[in-house]
């Protein structure tokens, strides 16, 4: 494990594939950058010891003011669906991948324009800078699985969005980069040898056990369409909305991807949009298991030169619903171990008294993991925020005779549901917080909330109030693609 940053040791597979693929970008310097946080955890992944962030050279690398040894800074291509409308070409507007470090791709995200800016400047701010970074640690401590953040570096010098703003690179890793929006970049340019090098490349790298199938790219298809239900599945359970689900922004290894204006779900509501941009509503809380799959099927239709029939896509592509209904478990939740014909409409109606009360998704189902079978006064604090009490009074009986009917013991199911309710998620309203402490340079509450996230279903008492329902001012912060 290196113990200085002068001996990281980059490799560059994805350059090998060729100059179609990706063109060489030395990153924009940022000038005299700053830590603002860094995840020890996101450190061990990519081979690099603690030490190493002491080290200037860490700070200058990961700022892109310094190329590394062996690293070969490159910006990639690739198009996408944006909003289900084709866009054509987009590719790393304000990215650039340094290489691989023990396997995980290092990318700055915010280090400069690149041949696909598109007329943007390349940077990346403070504000969003720090959402990635906390909201991809956290997702890991849920264990949903994401792209991770290794460290923020700040700067003082500004940019203009809605107004002038602080900038910052956010270094991001994952085994790989590259999205549905790859392969339809070549789909649409009819280079069919190019998509053929881009799936083998994925086949050899990520899924080596499909080359020995008989119909390796239609196993792809198939396991991808796996991977990405079951990610929409853990999305939904945890009330987490990604905002701007576009074939661009899909992960071909079902990675959460691309951290812009997500949230997660407070007062409950499915038609919640957490993305003001989206005008239509198409990245909806209750649109996001079907977005996933009209995204897989954009993803079949660019792969169908290399998987043949129609039919047979049609067939891969099928499995997407039986993975997703599979790893949806609202039992789990609820602390129910069997499964009975009438607890659907048992789970209907307790969304539709969640939606009437305007109770908070993942308040809810903590406080409901510390009810017993019997009646107590720790119902009131669920109770108390219902506007129609009766209806939260009914819903609630109807689960305890559910939870009896199967002699539910209450300590077992309570360690269960706490096991899979987190009592801690990044709130707008932490998050921004945090962003204007650090945009005074203070950095503590970043690194306090990574911790707390780091553990979301752990009691942690000392962090109580991390737990609480957001303040009134809170309540409706927005976020846009620019955030």
């Amino acid at each position: 494990m290196p113990t200085s940053p002068d001996q990281f040791i980059f490799s560059d597979q994805f350059a090998q594939l060729g100059h179609k693929f990706s063109v060489p970008q030395t990153p924009t310097p940022l000038p005299d950058p700053y830590l603002v946080a860094v995840s020890p955890t996101a450190l061990q992944l990519c081979g690099l010891a603690q030490e190493t962030v002491s080290d200037d050279l860490f700070l200058q690398v990961f700022s892109g003011n310094q190329v590394a040894p062996d690293s070969t800074p490159r910006a990639t291509v690739y198009s996408g669906h944006q909003f289900g409308v084709w866009a054509g070409q987009l590719g790393d507007g304000r990215a650039i991948l340094l290489g691989e470090l023990d396997g995980q791709e290092i990318q700055l995200k915010g280090a400069g324009a690149t041949p696909y800016s598109r007329m943007g400047d390349g940077r990346a701010v403070l504000r969003s800078s720090i959402r990635e970074f906390l909201c991809s640690e956290a997702m890991a401590g849920l264990g949903i699985p994401t792209t991770r953040a290794l460290c923020i570096t700040g700067s003082d010098f500004r940019i203009m969005r809605e107004q002038p703003e602080s900038t910052a690179v956010v270094t991001r890793l994952a085994p790989s980069f590259i999205r549905f929006g790859s392969f339809e970049h070549w789909y649409y340019r009819e280079d069919h040898q190019a998509l053929q090098t881009l799936a083998d490349h994925v086949i050899a790298r990520y899924y080596p056990e499909l080359a020995e199938t008989a119909q390796p790219y239609l196993a792809l298809l198939t396991e991808v369409c796996q991977r990405t239900a079951r990610l929409m599945a853990q999305w939904q359970m945890v009330g987490f909305m990604h905002g701007v689900m576009n074939t661009d922004n899909m992960s071909i290894l079902g990675l959460t991807l691309d951290y812009g204006p997500f949230g997660f779900m407070e007062a409950f509501d499915p038609q919640h949009i957490c993305n003001h941009s989206d005008t239509q509503g198409r990245y909806a809380y209750a649109m996001q298991p079907q977005i996933g799959h009209w995204n897989c099927l954009a993803l079949g239709q660019a792969l169908l030169p290399l998987t043949g029939a129609v039919e047979d896509t049609m067939a891969a592509l099928a499995t997407y619903q039986e993975a997703y209904a599979a790893q949806l478990s609202w039992h789990d939740k609820l602390g129910l171990r069997q499964v009975h014909e009438e607890d659907k409409q048992l789970i209907s109606d307790m969304f539709a008294m969640m939606n009437i009360n305007g109770l908070d998704f993942s308040y809810f189902f903590r406080q409901l993991s510390y009810l017993s079978q019997e009646a107590s006064s720790r119902d009131e604090r669920l109770r108390d925020l219902c506007v129609q009490r009766e209806l939260f009074d009914h819903w609630l009986q109807r689960y305890r005779l559910r939870l009896k009917q199967e002699a539910s013991q209450d300590g077992p199911r309570q360690n269960a549901m706490q096991a899979v309710n987190p009592k801690y998620i990044l709130r707008n309203y932490l998050a921004q917080q945090a962003i204007e402490k650090a945009q005074n340079k203070d950095f503590s509450e970043v690194d306090k909330l990574r911790q707390i996230l780091a553990h979301p279903f752990d009691e942690q008492p000392e962090h109580d109030h991390y737990a609480a329902l957001p303040p009134d001012w809170g309540k409706h912060l927005s976020v846009s693609c620019s955030s």
